[in-house]
């Protein structure tokens, strides 16, 4: 597990940037933290490193935005108002784990279970076989002070 403390939302954005830039087709990032930690800044890096023009927001009340123009299409998904992993398959939210371009999920504990406890290659869909993750990363944000936040990230996957 890595590391990374932030001194301010321009740190947190620097290192979703670097992210981005990293970043090859494939990837399911999984966002956990609470309300302020930083998740929505951490993707707005993440677009920013991809090359997109897109103005990155949260997708609270949609829970899905699609952001294209960059080097790979991002598909950022907020679970906030999902509360069981019933209700997110009811969703048909699956695809995205297998994404035609990277995934950023906040709120992924929903979905996952608590950070970093099981790490998933493949997720079981419902209706079908399994889905393959070909690169997963979680990362929890921990506000540490009015503007300092930790970001603990481990990789799993190709």
């Amino acid at each position: 597990m890595v590391t990374h403390i932030s001194h301010n939302p321009d740190d947190t954005e620097a290192l979703g940037e670097a992210w981005g830039r990293a970043a090859q087709k494939g990837l399911v990032l999984a966002l956990s933290g609470d309300l302020g930690a930083g998740k929505t800044q951490l993707v707005r890096g993440l677009a920013r490193g991809l090359g997109s023009p897109a103005r990155v927001h949260s997708p609270t009340f949609s829970l899905v935005n699609i952001y294209s123009g960059g080097r790979l299409t991002l598909f950022h998904l907020d679970l906030y108002r999902l509360e069981t992993s019933d209700q997110i398959a009811s969703a048909g939210l699956e695809e995205y784990l297998t994404p035609d371009g990277i995934t950023a999920i906040e709120w992924a504990e929903r979905w996952f279970g608590s950070p970093f406890a099981q790490v998933p290659v493949a997720i079981g869909s419902p209706t079908g076989p399994l889905n393959q993750i070909n690169f997963f990363r979680w990362a929890r944000l921990t506000t540490v002070s009015e503007t300092e936040r930790r970001i603990d990230y481990e990789d799993t996957g190709a």
